[in-house]
């Protein structure tokens, strides 16, 4: 248990410390609940997360950004896909650990204004 909050603890410390731009920081919703920071390489993205549930869990993915549609006049689409890694603990009876590798498609609007919105799947 103290090595997944030194884990989750690092990769929040990581977030608040990171110095280039752009970067994200965001909540996550679905089958639970999370906290999210994305951080640009290039074109791309990582995304690290988190997550709340019934249980504790930290994954993180290298997002490529496929296409970029011009669909409106003002703000940015984008539609990205990309592998990752998670690890879990659940709390229950019994309590259970988890290590999984995993994959993120996903649609992103990007306001004129500093807000981002996406929609994805993992």
């Amino acid at each position: 248990m103290k090595k997944i909050i030194l884990v989750a603890a690092l990769v929040l410390g990581f977030a608040t410390a990171a110095v280039a731009q752009p970067r994200a920081i965001g909540l996550r919703g679905g089958f639970g609940a999370g906290v999210s920071y994305q951080h640009t390489v290039g074109a791309n993205f990582i995304d690290a997360e988190l997550g709340f549930g019934q249980g504790l869990n930290v994954a993180a993915s290298y997002n490529w950004v496929l296409v970029q549609p011009q669909w409106t006049s003002r703000g940015d689409w984008g539609v990205y896909a990309g592998p990752g890694v998670s690890l879990g603990l659940g709390f229950g009876e019994p309590s259970h650990l988890n290590l999984g590798v995993s994959a993120q498609v996903g649609l992103e609007y990007s306001f004129w204004f500093p807000l981002q919105l996406s929609l994805d799947v993992r």
